[in-house]
Formats: structure tokens, C-alpha cells, sequence
């Protein structure tokens, strides 16, 4: 066995025993095969130590229990962007993405298709097996015409549409350098098979380009056969629609010197156009009288009522004041109208979850949201919730401060509706005392430095926010 294997595999009794050296595929599998093949070549390459193999979901979800490489678990379809972000951290990674046919030509085909253009040099091996294998055996891209799943148990028929054809597919794009379809029912197909991925290896370790390996694979479980007679099958019924061969082969000079992503201060400021000077600092430390280390905020309404932007310029003056800060944005359906929600993050530290399901504050400008998020916020928090269009709050928890501040009315007033959402964050200012007021005018201004008139107006409504809190808690 290859020393790219692990001598014991842990995923059954802790490695003991038989089940030790026991993988998790069904007898006749092809992916025990397909992954000697894939042990073999990174051995033999002499790149174990720089090698990352990307798990899908699908029936080689287990695939780290086995290679002693660098592993990474990809959501369903989604080992291309996996793929593309190691390469592109490490470049001197040989980078190995691992998909079957419902997770690579199903969810994930946007994703192999724009990875395949990109042309990094990578590797990627495609296992067809021409169903949904580890879910329960339902209808796959690569299903064939008339072959009966669970999820089409009188036969693929037209209505379902044609199988396919990944290889085909990948080897009309300009990226990839490398895309040929090999099977496993035979000595002779399977020696391909194991030249094609180390080639597909090769040619990622020379910086030469990407691989494609599409590889038919039997399932004798879901066909409900022997393993001989699913070897049979794949070669009488997959090879006449998947034709066996080399769909593209060039190789081109060696081309990928990016080097790794730089950190270095000089260089993100320069990319993001901003300055090397620290920021202004207001406040004297983190607001800690909310919460201890980690201070989670939600802005709701509907869809234009601007809980983007003060989420946005909350998250900025945390930043100008020295902490680590996350904000998540939450679109509805509608431009306009639905429903639209972000998640704020302030942290002494590191932000490890940017989600606020359970706020400290929430700012609500609609009925919706306050209903929605308001039974969330927890105990002793404080909700500002714009009364102008919530006459009528629900009853939550009794620890919680409720303040009704008309936002809408008084931005109306001041002749511009959609400054709104300040007056709220000014409120939420003198509500919180989350950072001094100099705090967030400091980012305003930042935000709206060519714009004197709209800045202006801005802080207007903010002080307004603020003196309406005030008035409200009197």
C-alpha cells in the first residue's frame, strides 16, 4: 500500500482490527480503486507533503480518513471554490478536488465550470457512476436514458432530460489543459486510469495547467448486481454514451508564478485605497457594560429602509476603534419592501461567529422585524423600534428596554426620508452608549467627505436620534 495512505484508518473501532484497514465503500465500489490511483501518484511525485485533497458530500465525504495529505472538507458542490482558495493561498500546493457525479455535474456545475475556465493548475478527479450514490440511489445528471432510480423508477425518459457529458463539457473550455475520460472494468482501462490521474498530477506540479479525470465507476449496490456484472454493465451501458478517451490534451510552458496572497499592512491599504494612519480612536475602551468580550447587534426592516448602511457604519466605527468587527447582510426577495436584515459583531478580540441570532440590541424599522426578531433579543437587551410605523409594539420579554423613536417622522421633517436610519443610530448611540457619538460622526464624515450637504444633513438627524431617545426615556 502506498505510504500516502494512513496505516490505520480511524473511522471504524479507532483503527483496530480489520475494520482498521477497512474503508467505508460498498464491496465493488470504484472509489477504493480510484483513490490507490490517486495515493499512488502523489507517492510517486514525491508531493505528499504538499498535497490537499478536497472532500465532497457525496459517497467520498470520508476521504481524509484514508490519504495522509492535507484534507478539506467542501460543502455539497462547492470543492472547486475550495480548491481555488488553496491554490491561491498556497500556490505551491498540489491541489486535488475529489467530486462524484451529483456533486460535481449537479449543485456543483456552475462551480466546476468556472473553476475549469479559471485554469489554475489543479487537479480534478471526477467519479461518474452514473447516480446519487451515498443518498439513497436517486437520479443523477449522468442517469442514463431508461435506467430506473429511486427518483425515477419507471426509467429516465426525455422529460428528465439527456445524461451529461462532463468530459465533453470541461474539454471545450479554453482553461483546462488536460481532460480525458477513463473507466475501471478492466486491467487495461484501469492502468489508464492510473496514468490519466497522474498525468492530471503532473501536469498541476509542473505549473503547466489544469486535469480533468472523468472515470466511470461501478455501484453494484444501487444497480443491484455483482461486481462482475456491474463491471459488465458499466462497459456495455456507460462506455457507448461516455466514450472512453482524451478529449483535450496540450501543454502549454510552464505559466502560474502568482506567489502567495501578501498580508503586509502596506499592501491592503493600498488595495483598498485608504490610509496607513490609525484611525482617531474616541473611546476609552471595549463597551463591556453590554457584554463582555463580544457585543452582537441586528438591524431589521424592509427592503430600503437603510439597516445595510448603519450596520455598516456600526461596523466600521468598532473597526476605527480597535476591535475586530463582522457585518452579515441579509437581502429578501424584493429591491424593495422585503425583507432586509444585517448582523453586527463587535469583539475585544476575534469575532468567531458573525451570525446574531440572540442580539444584544436590535434596531427594528418595520411591524415584521420587530414581530420576527424581537422575542430573540436577550434578557435585559434593548430594542429601538421606529414607532412612526409601529404605533403598537408586541409585548416581549419585561427585562428588555423597549424605546420608540418616530425615525420616519422625524427624517419627513427634516426633508430627506431616507436618512431615517441615522436618526435611529443616533438613538441607538445615546441608548447604548456603545462607542461616543464622535465615534460615529468620525465614520460618517469619513463616509461622506465629498459630500458636505449630505453630511451635514446626516449629522442632523443623528443628533435628532439622539435628543428623540432622550424625550422618549424622560
Amino acid at each position: 500500500m502506498s505510504t500516502v495512505f494512513y496505516e490505520r484508518f480511524e473511522r471504524h473501532a479507532h483503527g483496530e482490527g480489520l475494520k482498521g484497514h477497512s474503508t467505508h465503500y460498498c464491496p465493488g465500489c470504484g472509489h477504493g480503486l480510484i483513490h490507490k490511483y490517486l495515493a499512488e501518484a502523489i507517492d510517486e511525485l514525491g508531493v505528499q507533503d504538499r498535497a490537499v485533497a478536497i472532500s465532497p458530500v457525496g459517497c467520498a465525504v470520508f476521504m481524509y480518513y484514508y490519504l495522509d495529505v492535507g484534507n478539506a472538507q467542501a460543502a455539497h458542490g462547492r470543492a472547486p471554490a475550495v480548491a481555488i482558495g488553496h491554490k491561491t493561498a498556497n500556490p505551491e500546493a498540489v491541489v486535488v478536488a475529489y467530486q462524484g457525479d451529483g456533486d460535481l455535474a449537479a449543485i456543483g456545475l456552475a462551480e466546476i465550470i468556472q473553476a475549469t475556465q479559471l485554469g489554475l493548475p489543479m487537479t480534478f478527479i471526477f467519479v461518474n457512476n452514473a447516480i446519487y450514490g451515498m443518498t439513497g440511489g436517486q437520479l443523477a445528471p449522468t442517469t442514463l436514458m431508461e435506467q430506473r432510480t429511486t427518483t425515477s423508477p419507471m426509467g429516465r425518459n426525455r422529460l428528465m432530460g439527456e445524461p451529461i457529458k462532463m468530459a465533453e463539457t470541461i474539454g471545450q473550455l479554453d482553461g483546462p489543459v488536460y481532460v480525458e475520460r477513463c473507466a475501471l472494468f478492466d486491467n487495461k482501462q484501469r492502468t489508464r486510469a492510473k496514468k490519466a490521474i497522474k498525468k492530471a498530477l503532473r501536469l498541476q506540479v509542473e505549473k503547466k495547467g489544469l486535469g480533468f479525470v472523468e472515470i466511470l465507476s461501478e455501484c453494484p449496490t444501487h444497480l443491484k448486481l455483482t461486481t462482475a456484472e456491474t463491471e459488465q454493465w458499466v462497459k456495455e451501458n456507460m462506455v457507448p454514451v461516455f466514450p472512453l478517451g482524451v478529449k483535450k490534451d496540450v501543454e502549454p510552458e510552464p505559466w502560474f508564478e502568482m506567489g502567495p496572497p501578501k498580508f503586509d499592512a502596506e499592501s491592503v491599504v493600498e488595495v483598498i485605497g485608504s490610509s496607513a494612519e490609525p484611525p482617531q480612536r474616541f473611546g476609552k475602551g471595549f463597551p463591556a457594560h453590554i457584554a463582555e468580550g463580544d457585543v452582537s447587534i441586528k438591524f431589521a426592516g424592509a427592503g430600503g429602509d437603510g439597516a445595510q448602511t448603519i450596520a455598516l457604519l456600526t461596523t466600521r466605527t468598532a473597526i476605527n476603534e480597535g476591535f475586530d468587527s463582522t457585518h452579515i447582510p441579509s437581502y429578501g426577495p424584493e429591491s424593495r419592501g422585503g425583507t432586509s436584515y444585517a448582523d453586527v459583531h463587535i469583539a475585544t478580540q476575534e469575532v468567531l461567529s458573525p451570525a446574531s441570532p440572540e442580539p444584544h440590541v436590535l434596531i427594528a424599522f418595520n411591524p415584521p422585524s420587530l414581530e420576527k426578531f424581537g422575542p430573540d433579543v436577550r434578557t435585559g437587551g434593548i430594542v429601538i423600534y421606529d414607532s412612526s410605523v409601529i404605533p403598537s409594539p408586541p409585548e416581549l420579554d419585561p427585562s428588555l428596554e423597549m424605546v420608540g423613536v418616530p425615525c420616519a417622522k422625524i427624517a419627513n421633517e427634516l426633508g430627506k426620508a431616507m436618512v431615517k436610519n441615522v436618526v435611529a443610530l443616533g438613538a441607538m448611540q445615546a441608548a447604548t452608549k456603545l462607542f461616543p457619538k464622535e465615534s460615529f460622526l468620525n465614520t460618517m464624515r469619513e463616509a461622506l467627505q465629498h459630500d458636505c450637504a449630505l453630511l451635514a444633513l446626516n449629522e442632523e438627524a443623528f443628533a435628532w436620534g439622539e435628543k428623540a431617545y432622550k424625550e422618549a426615556g424622560s
